[in-house]
């Protein structure tokens, strides 16, 4: 599954809980970043964003997780437009469920200054980034299904994502999604 929405949107968070949720039940998983697998500088002038590196290194990077066991792979990232959700889907050699987070522009407004407190630069990029990505996101309509965020904890929106997908310990067996 890949877990989406904009910056500060809590999907690296959400996905690090549903990795605990699935290691309490008993269930082989990975969770992947797609941020820290396309992180490098200088990023190329076709490519800013370095979604062509982070394909690169999501296909051996998948495999040898599946190879290794896990029959879950959760992904926390963006995903712009439905071509790109198609090439991580060929990418891995999986079907993808994708769960988009909405958070309104205050929290995200919150989230964003937490984490970047010390980052002024960074922050006034990621906050002009955020209302961006967020309509970029809208008019994509890549999601199968959507949550908001606002007022629940990382835990609440993992258990939530978990029960919609229903991947339990009983499906633990099945192939990865």
């Amino acid at each position: 599954m890949l877990i989406t929405g904009t910056v500060g949107a809590g999907k690296s968070t959400t996905a690090d809980k549903i990795g605990d949720a699935l290691q309490a039940q008993g269930v082989p998983h990975a969770v992947i970043d797609l941020d820290e697998i396309r992180r490098f500088w200088p990023t190329p002038a076709d490519d800013p964003f370095g979604f062509e590196v982070e394909l690169r290194n999501l296909r051996p990077l998948a495999a040898n997780y599946v190879a290794s066991g896990a029959r879950r792979l959760v992904l926390a990232g963006v995903c712009e437009t439905r071509d790109d959700r198609l090439r991580y889907e060929v990418t891995m050699g999986l079907p993808l469920v994708v769960c988009r987070l909405h958070a309104s522009l205050p929290v995200l407004r919150a989230r964003l200054e937490l984490r970047h407190v010390n980052d002024p630069v960074g922050l006034r990029w990621h906050l002009g980034r955020a209302g961006q990505l967020d309509a970029i996101l809208d008019a994509a309509d890549v999601a199968d299904f959507q949550l908001e965020v606002d007022s629940r904890s990382p835990h609440d929106v993992a258990a939530e994502i978990l029960k919609t997908l229903e991947w339990a310990r009983s499906r633990a067996g099945h192939d990865a999604e």
